[in-house]
């Protein structure tokens, strides 16, 4: 080997080696970057705690509301149908009623196939079903 090309081996050896050496620098400060923003983002998600906190609480607070809302409907619900039964057996009581005068009344044939019991002559009857009946 002459000299020349002595010289361009070791030339390029070194700029291989510069060129190594501002890779690994670079990729060092590359990590050191990447470090300090993570550590951001984590700064960031800690001060997030706070809303997370009262997100939390506001969660609490609604699910306590709809838990009494719940409970309210149901013991609503549950009035509801005692009075629907209750209404049911007093209509039932105001029919057997008025089947006991049809069958006393000699103007009412219980045994036609039309038979209904004559609520058109209950008084209030009217107001409660909303409409009028005429005999």
């Amino acid at each position: 080997m002459d000299t020349t090309t002595t010289v361009i081996v070791v030339a390029v050896v070194v700029v291989l080696l510069i060129v190594a050496v501002a890779a690994l620098l670079a990729a060092r400060r590359n990590k050191a970057h990447r470090r300090e923003q993570a550590a951001e983002v984590r700064a960031e998600a800690a001060a997030h705690t706070g809303t997370i906190s009262s997100t939390r609480e506001e969660l609490a607070v609604a699910e306590s509301r709809a838990d009494m809302a719940r409970a309210e409907a149901e013991r609503a619900e549950r009035e509801a149908a005692e009075a629907r039964r209750e209404l049911d057996m007093d209509r039932a009581i105001q029919e057997d009623r008025l089947r006991e005068a049809d069958a006393i009344d000699p103007d009412v044939d219980q045994r036609a196939d039309d038979y209904e019991p004559r609520l058109d002559q209950v008084e209030g009857y009217e107001q409660e079903q909303g409409k009028h009946r005429t005999t």
